[in-house]
């Protein structure tokens, strides 16, 4: 009998090792998550916001789109040759089928694309234009406007908690707006030459924008096997083409007589690095996150975005601000809250509806930041599979 019980406290106490050590690699991976998800929300909200009202010479934000795009397919196209491991051979052949042989699943793909163009180049404008800390704010309807279009276009369902989370965040977004309005002869946004309503309607039509294209590209992208770098290429060649339409269109004649890199400096060549690779970084970080850290991490880059503001742009922080900031901070850790857990058949039917994971990071970012399908029933369970996989070299 004593023989027979020390063999399961023996083997229990090997098995406890590697599960611990497992457990705090995993909680590690949470951390370094959420530290990229903050710095990389906030950081790029903030520099543009400081690169477009310094003084002096101003770039085309048209062509730091463009530039942005070109970064990323190039980037993604070293990416591709790596896994082809250098054949030249299997890389144009794996290109040429999946843009040309089946181009009318790159054709899909338009839509999209012309989408997040649009919305690239209304960031910058509503950046412009806009307090940081009051776009990070408003930014968060883009979570109103994908549920909604979810619900419309996906057929899926919302939570008692994710209805109440949604009016929360609208009407933290108005009180923001009320208070920013009603001061906003009295701040210098308006005394140097930046346009408040431009701004808003930007921020507005980006959320909008924002909605819908992270719901359509899920839609059309139900079962798809391509890989998430393909799918960044065929998204960057329509954003290339389109941001030069729109770079032809808006700054035309006056990029032929001073240059596509006209004031470009350190800081604006930062801002175009964040946003070309920070939506891959994201992709690649958000793997190991789940729809809490997800929140936390928008609801902690408000905050960052907002104490930044005051020291570099002199931004003033009153009770009805708090109070709408407060509100968009809580409803968005709301709407991140997995599910209640259901029978078994009404889980797997919610699990199969979550957004796939081959999606393009430029995309994918949207996707993931705005549907709520919890990828588990606790942070453990969304985390453990997937470093697993990892680990297998899956």
């Amino acid at each position: 009998m004593a023989a027979s019980s020390e063999g399961p406290v023996n083997g229990v106490g090997e098995d406890k090792t590697p599960g611990r050590r497992q457990s705090e690699a995993n909680r590690k991976l949470k951390y370094i998550s959420l530290a990229v998800l903050v710095v990389q929300n906030a950081s790029l909200i903030l520099s543009i916001r400081y690169v477009r009202t310094l003084p002096g010479e101003r770039f085309f934000t048209t062509s730091a789109v463009v530039m942005a795009e070109v970064l990323k397919v190039l980037t993604c196209l070293c990416i591709i040759l790596l896994q082809k491991r250098g054949s030249l051979r299997d890389f144009i052949a794996l290109l040429y089928d999946s843009i040309f042989v089946q181009y009318w699943d790159t054709l899909k793909l338009a839509v999209p694309s012309l989408i997040y163009t649009l919305q690239n180049n209304l960031q910058y404008v509503a950046i412009s234009n806009l307090p940081a800390a009051t776009f990070q704010v408003t930014y968060q309807l883009k979570i109103l406007t994908t549920a909604l279009f979810s619900v419309l276009m996906l057929r899926k369902t919302l939570s008692r908690v994710q209805w109440v989370s949604l009016v929360l965040l609208f009407s933290g977004v108005a009180i923001v707006q009320v208070e920013q309005e009603g001061k906003q002869k009295e701040t210098t946004v308006a005394g140097a030459g930046q346009n408040y309503a431009k701004g808003l309607v930007a921020v507005v039509v980006s959320c909008l924008s924002s909605g819908f294209a992270g719901v359509y590209f899920e839609k059309i992208l139900k079962g798809s096997s391509a890989s998430v770098w393909m799918r960044n290429v065929q998204l960057g060649i329509f954003g290339t083409f389109l941001g030069l339409l729109g770079l032809w269109w808006n700054d035309g004649p006056a990029i032929a007589e001073m240059g596509f890199l006209f004031g470009y400096t350190p800081l604006v060549w930062g801002v175009i690095f964040n946003q070309a690779f920070g939506g891959l970084l994201v992709a690649v970080v958000v793997k190991y996150a789940d729809n809490i850290l997800k929140g936390f991490a928008t609801s902690f880059s408000i905050i960052v975005s907002t104490v930044t503001s005051v020291y570099l742009f002199g931004f003033h922080v009153d009770l009805l601000f708090t109070l709408g900031a407060g509100l968009v901070i809580g409803a968005v850790y709301m709407y991140s809250l997995p599910k209640v857990a259901a029978p078994s058949s009404s889980s797997s039917s919610s699990s199969s509806s979550s957004a796939p994971s081959t999606v393009s990071a430029s995309a994918s970012a949207h996707i993931r930041s705005h549907l709520s399908n919890g990828d588990g029933d606790s942070e453990t369970d969304a985390f453990l599979p997937k470093f697993q996989e990892k680990e297998k070299g899956c």
